[in-house]
């Protein structure tokens, strides 16, 4: 059976993510009245939520839902981010702190998104030519995602900045249409911005990777690494399990009932679980067969009928109505808007 954690349960501490998010908007004058609301967390002490309380994915969201509110300013969610990494989560922060490259840094954060990241998932794509950040949805973010988004972009951001000393030449792509205004992500991310490329991701030139940094020490980041994995390992969110799992099979045609047999639930359980994430099972196979299909078109340049044959399909014309189903655009398109975003990783 595969392991995951629904957004109802408690799993993320309190004192990590959700305490600075409490903290900052503390600092900005929020009251704790309207940052707790339909949170069910109790009013806490003067000095932050207790260490040993757990919360649930949905009590984190709705906080974070909270001050976005109660701030009301377009800056919050990069003002977040901005503290988010490393964390203050013991021997894991600690081995992204001794990160000797951005290589390095990106594998860390990948490996224990499940405490440094748990409401969005990381992935790490390479290629000849360059490196792609991509952010899938852990519990079921809503409406909530582009904040999401913005935030752990912004968290990469400073951090890779802060350990290597210099600001990184990342390029941004999002699953969003573009803002009305954009200067905040001008700001703290840089100007290298495309929007409406259905999907979230960050790229640089592979040649960053390995660039030492001065901060880091792959000793210490080793002797960190260790003793994390001798702590208990946490599984990561129902969606980005189910993300994993489709994209190892994506070839073979998933279906929903051999799935919910591998998670060893029934097809009827996993469809309520979805729902209650705000998804389907078909919604989540079409964003891995999507994904799949740009990097294929982005990395080697592959035309429709090689990503037809990747993906099962009978035929070229077959994949190109389904990828206008998935997109609502052609993929010679969307091929375009993700060329043009990663032109300087070529």
């Amino acid at each position: 059976m595969i392991a995951c954690r629904l957004a109802t349960d408690a799993s993320i501490p309190a004192h990590l993510q959700p305490a600075q998010v409490l903290d900052y908007a503390r600092s900005r004058d929020a009251d704790d009245g309207a940052l707790l609301r339909g949170t069910g967390i109790a009013a806490p002490a003067a000095n932050g939520l207790p260490a040993a309380s757990l919360l649930t994915a949905e009590q984190y969201l709705r906080l974070l839902t909270n001050a976005l509110r109660a701030l009301d300013s377009p800056d919050t969610s990069f003002m977040l981010g901005q503290q988010l990494l490393p964390g203050h989560d013991g021997a894991l922060s600690h081995a992204l702190l001794q990160a000797p490259s951005l290589r390095h840094a990106l594998t860390t954060i990948c490996a224990g998104h499940a405490r440094l990241t748990p409401l969005l998932q990381p992935r790490l794509h390479l290629w000849d030519e360059g490196a792609g950040l991509v952010w899938t949805d852990s519990f079921g973010a809503h409406s909530l995602r582009p904040a999401l988004v913005e935030m752990h972009m912004t968290a990469v951001v400073a951090l890779c900045r802060w350990l290597g000393g210099t600001r990184l030449p990342w390029r941004f792509t999002f699953n969003r249409g573009a803002p009305r205004h954009v200067e905040q992500h001008e700001v703290h991310l840089g100007g290298a911005l495309r929007f409406g490329c259905h999907v979230d991701a960050m790229l640089i030139d592979g040649r960053w990777l390995d660039v030492p940094w001065p901060r880091g020490s792959s000793l210490a980041a080793a002797l960190a690494l260790r003793q994390v994995a001798e702590e208990a390992a946490q599984p990561a969110g129902l969606l980005a399990v189910l993300y994993d799992y489709l994209l190892e099979r994506v070839r073979a045609g998933p279906t929903l009932e051999r799935t919910a047999a591998d998670f060893g639930v029934s097809p009827a359980t996993l469809k309520r679980q979805l729902q209650r994430h705000g998804t389907h099972f078909q919604a989540e196979l079409d964003q891995v067969r999507t994904h799949v299909a740009l990097w294929l078109f982005h990395t080697r340049r592959a035309g429709n009928d090689a990503v037809a044959q990747y993906l099962g399909f009978h035929d070229g014309a077959n994949f190109r109505r389904s990828f206008k189903r998935w997109t609502g655009q052609t993929p010679t398109l969307l091929r375009m808007e993700m060329d043009v975003a990663g032109a300087a990783v070529q």
